[in-house]
């Protein structure tokens, strides 16, 4: 008998799991994967409030980063400084395997290897092995990534739009930690291409809308255009990215979403990392406090609508970089991104204290 499974062990599911355990609840971790440093989705780019909001090992940190290089279609650069510390990379598998070790500390049962097959609201099957199991569970938390197989038992919402993203990490060349960014509407349509790179290793990506592009011709490409066309490759990444923003839906009597799965994705800068962990800070509260009252309105709590309004801007511009098909239109942008009111826009999306927004439970059930 659980209390809550937690299906996916990302950051998400992994820092929820060890926030219920932590309250004394009996949780079960289960992912498809054998070992949580398998298949890292993502490119592990940690803003400034993250690390100093919660306690993230720092020695699974790369170098600080205070340069950002945006490039126009034809590589004109616009350089931005930083005057502290703003983006970090988080060595993804070996935190992956901290948190897990967390979890474990903290009472979390792991169960690697299972696929989640159903849940009817108190008894959980998965497969292991090819064999179904099933253990009783008084609640479910779906943190198993872009395209929820928990967000479509539990009928809650499910993302819609979606980037698909592919990076290889390489050997570094040293130098200055930056981060480079590439517009153009062919090589990464609706998106763009990257370079992060903290002196260790370099992280060379890119992402668009899947039908307007070939994502591993596009990074052959890019990578060819680059110092880094011969660098040894040590990782490849890849995955779908949700920028629909946080869906509404996210939470019923039988169970809750968190991370990629309800949408907590920056729909303009599709940054999911510390959303990941916000939302699932407090989702580990409105767990908590269901289970010990059964008052459903701690649920209506938890709902996309709260954190909506936050990114509606982001959502319009997404939309607007979405149609944009020709680099002569961009390239005009970057230039105007020269002119000082503009340029305040550029250094506030890259360097604004803006994130997630934090939620705190309302003890009385109304929604604050």
């Amino acid at each position: 008998m659980y209390d809550v499974a937690v299906i996916g062990a990302g950051l998400a599911g992994l820092h929820l799991s060890r926030l219920l355990a932590s309250r004394g609840l009996r949780v079960l971790l289960a992912d498809r994967k054998a070992s949580v440093a398998d298949g890292v989705h993502t490119t592990g780019i940690f803003v400034r409030k993250t690390w100093e909001d919660f306690p993230l090992p720092g020695e699974q940190l790369g170098a600080p980063i205070r340069h950002v290089t945006l490039y126009s279609p034809s590589r004109r650069p616009f350089h931005l400084v930083a005057g502290q510390d703003e983006f970090r990379v988080g060595r993804m598998s070996w935190l992956y395997l901290y948190l897990l070790e967390q979890c474990s500390r903290a009472g979390v049962t792991w169960m690697p290897s299972a696929e989640f097959v159903a849940f009817d609201g108190s008894a959980l099957t998965l497969r292991r092995n090819r064999r179904e199991q099933t253990c009783a569970v008084r609640y479910l938390a779906g943190a198993d990534g872009a395209r929820s197989a928990v967000a479509r038992c539990l009928s809650l919402d499910r993302n819609s739009e979606f980037l698909v993203g592919l990076e290889d990490v390489v050997e570094s060349a040293g130098g200055e930690p930056a981060l480079h960014c590439y517009l153009h509407p062919r090589l990464a349509p609706g998106y763009i291409a990257w370079v992060v790179d903290d002196g260790s290793e370099a992280h060379v990506g890119l992402a668009g809308y899947r039908e307007r592009f070939d994502p591993a011709q596009a990074l052959r490409t890019f990578r060819q255009s680059l110092p880094f066309a011969n660098a040894r490759t040590i990782e490849r990444r890849g995955g779908l990215i949700p920028v629909n923003g946080i869906l509404g839906r996210i939470a019923n009597q039988r169970g809750l979403l968190a991370g990629d799965a309800a949408g907590a994705v920056s729909p303009l800068t599709a940054g999911g990392l510390d959303a990941a962990i916000r939302l699932s800070t407090f989702a580990a509260e409105v767990i908590a406090a269901y289970l010990d009252s059964g008052d459903a309105r701690v649920l209506a709590q938890y709902t996309g609508a709260r954190f909506g309004a936050r990114f509606i801007a982001r959502r319009w511009m997404r939309r607007a970089i979405a149609t944009i098909r020709s680099p002569a239109i961009i390239e005009l942008g970057c230039s105007m991104l020269r002119l000082q009111p503009f340029r305040a826009i550029a250094e506030h999306v890259f360097f604004g204290r803006g994130s997630f927004p934090d939620a705190r439970l309302d003890p009385t059930g109304v929604t604050a």
